[in-house]
């Protein structure tokens, strides 16, 4: 959808000094915000001048280009060319950078991609149970032998598959940090571990005897290196012959490092979380699951889970089996499936039915977005029913050591990934558990039901009752209580100059906007500041809280409505708290534009004094 405006975002990241000058972009309502390195390489002329943009203001520490309601799909078109889309920013940056959403960021993009070849391991470890348990197949046969090594390759080989997407995150070469792993993995490299006897590089350099077969900190940790001495080597050694010393040195150093220093501290590293997974095996085998079971719907909220699953797979690497994430993923999934299905019996509404019955289904397979965005979260208690049900079947799961022995699905499929050690305990386990999930999810879920949906049902009828107040046509009445501020008198300077459309601002003496004419909702801004609609006679407008709120993230912000719904004339839109805008340091007053003012002959604002909730402010005439 954002094609038409690839030019548009090309020639506003050239305006604002090019890629290499951006060290951060977001946009609000109605305009691309930039944070640049040098505010001097800005062009703010060739930026004004670009059929798009409206308006340049620098305001608030950043470069704001204004562009008006679709920003957003001029923003995605931005993304693209951001330095850490196109990889110009290096790795030590990337290291320097250095935040608790990074370090997500960085362990998600490293463990993400090789989701599928683990699952698909996994799952071939799961037939071979099946296969032994129904003597199918004889274990000391060929066959199991064959299809042992057809699962253990991946995992054997995992240091190879972190060591490529670590180095694409780091944005070094693959292929060279492959190389690396490789050296760590060679044969030879193992039958010197076997054997057991000292090795001494160049008869002074100790190698310490690790097998790293398997093991996942100790690659991750050399590629954080070698994309910081690949780079150094790649600057300090001359272009003509960059191409044959530059792979060589890497592997001189990097073999050596990895091998007498950064490898063995990653396994001292992976032997002290196999300890501690041992631990909480032994001593509080229930925590993992508890907290998986209940708190995931809140991890994937916030991109919290990117950084607890791989504790799984490292628990898997170390001990040969997962308690930290797969029991309590599995029960949470299903709970939140099964809290979707119960809206879907429990509502009355058509639509909500349809998305109760469809992603509730695909939840119980594991794919959990769709509920928990779609459903769940707007609703509310269906997310309280699943956390509790979820939650008290990671209890069970975790008491009773309940563990899988390879990863995958995380639905209804995943049962199979709990068969291993010759024994069908842990699968017996797991469906205990998940009908736990199952049915206190269901139960409070109901419960919930009785009093929410009832609450929701009288609310709808409420909104299709008549307006709070009349509103005539071609007319739009005021949206909160206050005094009136001229349109150029609005502290912002795009608004004050009528760069977005025609309007006032509202000094407001409450936190309330209601509709200020009955029509539909035609955007929600993701921090909650700010709205558009559109009047059933055309008008289309936008009501701004505050001036530069965006900076909040949504802090005292409360959207009582959401894109496409349809309101009446007096209906609550948003709260906000007047206290919090002033604490940020920020204007409250409301502003309200009229955005397609040019299509009128005339449009007449009412004048700066005291305006009640519902009075005419804006009247526009053919």
């Amino acid at each position: 959808m954002s094609k038409q405006y690839e030019q548009l975002a090309a020639d506003v990241v050239k305006g604002v000094g090019g890629r290499s000058n951006i060290t951060a972009a977001r946009h609000c309502q109605t305009r691309l915000r930039f944070n640049l390195a040098d505010y001097g390489k800005a062009d703010k002329a060739a930026l004004n001048a670009l059929d798009g943009v409206a308006q340049v203001v620098e305001s608030g520490g950043m470069l704001q280009v204004v562009i008006g309601l679709h920003v957003k799909d001029v923003f995605e078109e931005v993304e693209k060319l951001l330095p850490n889309k196109g990889g110009a920013a290096d790795a030590s940056a990337e290291m320097r950078k250095f935040s608790l959403n990074t370090l997500i960021d960085f362990i998600s993009s490293v463990f993400q991609p090789i989701i599928p070849a683990l699952s698909g391991a996994g799952m071939v470890k799961a037939l071979l149970a099946l296969l032994v348990t129904f003597h199918l197949v004889d274990n000391q046969s060929q066959t199991y032998y064959i299809l042992n090594f057809f699962a253990d390759g991946t995992f054997a080989f995992l240091p190879m598959l972190l060591a490529y997407t670590t180095a694409k995150k780091m944005k070094c070469n693959v292929i060279l940090a492959m190389g690396t792993a490789a050296i760590m993995l060679h044969s030879s490299w193992g039958a010197l571990v076997a054997a057991g006897d000292p090795v001494n590089f160049f008869g002074v350099i100790p190698f310490r005897l690790v097998s790293y077969t398997s093991s996942v900190i100790p690659i991750i940790l050399v590629i954080l290196v070698q994309a910081v001495v690949e780079k150094w080597l790649d600057r300090a050694i001359p272009k003509s012959v960059n191409l044959v010393f530059v792979p060589m040195f890497t592997f001189l150093i990097m073999g050596t490092l990895s091998l007498s220093v950064l490898g063995p501290i990653g396994s001292y590293v992976g032997e002290g979380l196999g300890v501690v997974f041992d631990w909480l095996s032994t001593n509080a085998s229930w925590a993992p699951a508890v907290l998986i079971g209940g708190l995931l719907p809140v991890m994937v909220m916030f991109g919290l889970h990117h950084g607890v699953a791989p504790l799984g797979s490292m628990q898997m690497a170390s001990l040969g089996y997962d308690s930290i994430f797969g029991p309590g993923c599995v029960c949470s999934n299903i709970a939140q499936g099964v809290a979707a299905l119960v809206v879907a019996v429990r509502t009355r509404d058509s639509k909500t039915k349809q998305t109760g019955y469809s992603s509730g289904v695909t939840a119980l397979m594991g794919i959990t977005e769709p509920v928990l965005y779609g459903l769940n979260l707007p609703k509310k208690y269906p997310l309280a029913g699943a956390m509790i049900g979820g939650g008290l079947g990671g209890l069970y799961a975790g008491i009773t050591h309940t563990h899988r022995f390879a990863t995958g699905s995380s639905g209804i499929p995943a049962v199979l990934l709990y068969i291993g050690d010759d024994t069908m305990t842990y699968f017996y386990n797991i469906i205990i558990a998940l009908l736990i999930s199952a049915a206190a999810t269901a139960v409070v879920t109901f419960l919930l039901s009785l009093k929410f949906e009832k609450a929701e049902t009288a609310t709808k009828e409420e909104s299709k009752a008549a307006p709070a107040f009349e509103v005539p046509a071609n007319t739009v009445a005021a949206p909160v209580e206050g005094t009136v501020v001229p349109m150029e008198e609005i502290p912002d300077e795009t608004f004050s100059a009528g760069v977005l459309g025609q309007g006032l601002g509202i000094q407001p003496v409450n936190g309330e906007v209601v509709a200020p004419f009955s029509g539909t909702v035609t955007q929600v801004a993701d921090t909650g500041h700010a709205i558009g609609l559109a009047s059933r006679d055309g008008l289309e407008l936008l009501i701004h809280v505050g001036v530069d709120t965006v900076e909040m993230n949504g802090t005292g912000f409360t959207p009582k409505v959401k894109e496409g719904d349809t309101v009446q004339a007096g209906q609550l839109l948003l709260t906000f708290d007047r206290k919090a805008i002033a604490a940020a340091g920020h204007p409250d007053v409301v502003v309200v534009m009229l955005t397609n003012a040019d299509e009128y002959g005339k449009v007449t604002c009412a004048p700066a004094g005291e305006v009640k909730t519902g009075a005419e402010i804006i009247h526009v005439e053919n």
